[in-house]
């Protein structure tokens, strides 16, 4: 088995957008042209390069990866041949790069990025942030002293719809926010096609790093990362508690993290989130719910619906009988209320929204361009990874455990 430093890229990832007040911050001057270093094109890392190339401004100068065929995959891509390096620290060497995209399993990002922060670039860094709460800390400690900017890939924080969303949940909409429910449910093993002959497995590791527990958090880091990290921003705090549990129930094929994830995070004031993923059903799909004292928000990686709480009916005095659908009970077994409601809701319009990844590197590219804060920072990326990493740990033990915060 391949071990930790021989892995490079392939990520998950979702959906979202970014408000329109960024679209005029790209710019075709050549001055001005932002030459990007990759490390670690696979599949989430081409999918960064195909949305840089949508914005002006901005060179794909060189990639590094140590899977060769990725450098022509890279090459079509981008239309011309891009100088690749199977060793990330000759591309870091180079003195022509203005910023560095780091797109590698995760058991890699605090190696990558910590190198490329010290090169002295600016970085966008895939989520999570790092594999081991010692990295996450790490990560944050080398961001803060170089001094440039450092990026996370969550994408939904540049979303149009869950931005104006959460406004209004902190703007008391849906009164006091209390729990979210978020889920990722898929029917499908989770599983990249392999080339043959593999005899000694080095590309079944190399190209489903997912499904191991060496070089993967697994669902909930890979997929509960996003809505972890709203769960955090509709709160406006980190969690401090995790418990949950995980099994292998379908994809009995030699992987070794779960194939179903259940985490309950603690807030204060009593506060839960609660996560769930599954990958032998697809019924709930990718959607994330905010329960409030007087409404419920429902976001996908299409848009949000609010719904408001009902007004609450004068309750029967004690002993009255109630008639419900031709049926006589005691006030206290009324089924009023009961049913889940069906109705449309208030669907919040976000005009101008553009594709979510879109969203990220543009934001990204006007942040160098113009020293600006990413809206996710690192300590953002803290928050959300170093909930992971525990999360894990109390998944694969059935215990519960504390988060640590940042001092």
């Amino acid at each position: 088995m391949l071990n930790r430093r021989q892995f490079v890229p392939v990520a998950a990832a979702g959906s979202a957008m970014l408000l329109d007040s960024l679209s005029a911050k790209a710019t075709n001057s050549p001055n001005d042209r932002i030459r990007i270093g990759v490390i670690g094109p696979g599949s989430r890392g081409q999918e960064l390069i195909r949305q840089f190339l949508h914005l002006p401004g901005n060179e794909i100068a060189a990639v590094a990866d140590i899977y060769e065929p990725r450098y022509a995959q890279v090459d079509k891509l981008v239309g011309r041949s891009v100088p690749h390096y199977k060793d990330y620290r000759e591309l870091l060497a180079r003195t022509d790069l203005d910023a560095i995209v780091i797109s590698t399993p995760v058991s890699l990002h605090a190696e990558h990025a910590q190198a490329a922060v010290r090169s002295g670039r600016p970085v966008y860094c895939e989520k999570a942030l790092a594999f081991t709460a010692g990295e996450c800390r790490d990560q944050v400690k080398t961001a803060e002293a170089g001094g440039h900017v450092f990026q996370m890939g969550f994408e939904y924080r540049y979303a149009a719809w869950v931005q104006e969303g959460v406004r209004r949940i902190q703007a008391g909409h849906i009164g006091e926010p209390t729990h979210v429910y978020a889920y990722w449910h898929r029917n499908n093993d989770w599983r990249r096609p392999v080339p043959s002959p593999d005899p000694d497995k080095k590309l079944e590791h190399l190209i489903n790093w997912r499904l191991y527990r060496e070089t993967s958090g697994g669902l909930l880091t890979e997929l509960g990362s996003h809505h972890i990290d709203i769960a955090n921003w509709v709160f406006d705090e980190p969690p401090a508690r995790v418990t949950g549990t995980t099994s292998i129930v379908r994809w009995q094929d030699g992987r070794t993290v779960g194939d179903n994830v259940q985490a309950i995070f603690s807030y204060s004031k009593g506060r839960r989130m609660v996560f769930s993923s599954i990958t032998d059903n697809a019924e709930m799909g990718n959607q994330l719910w905010v329960y409030g004292t007087e409404g419920t928000v429902q976001f996908t990686i299409e848009d949000a619906t609010f719904y408001y709480e009902p007004k609450k009916p004068k309750a029967a005095p004690a002993g009255a009988e109630v008639v419900e659908r031709g049926i006589t009970t005691g006030a206290s077994y009324s089924p009023r209320g009961e049913m889940p409601y069906r109705g449309e809701g208030e669907r919040l319009s976000t005009p101008n929204a553009e594709d979510p990844t879109l969203a990220c590197c543009r934001s990204f590219l006007d942040c160098v361009r113009n020293g600006k804060k990413p809206v996710a920072d690192v300590r953002i990326g803290y928050h959300s990874a170093i909930a992971t990493v525990i999360g894990n740990q109390a998944l694969y033990e059935e215990k519960s455990y504390a988060i640590p915060g940042l001092t």
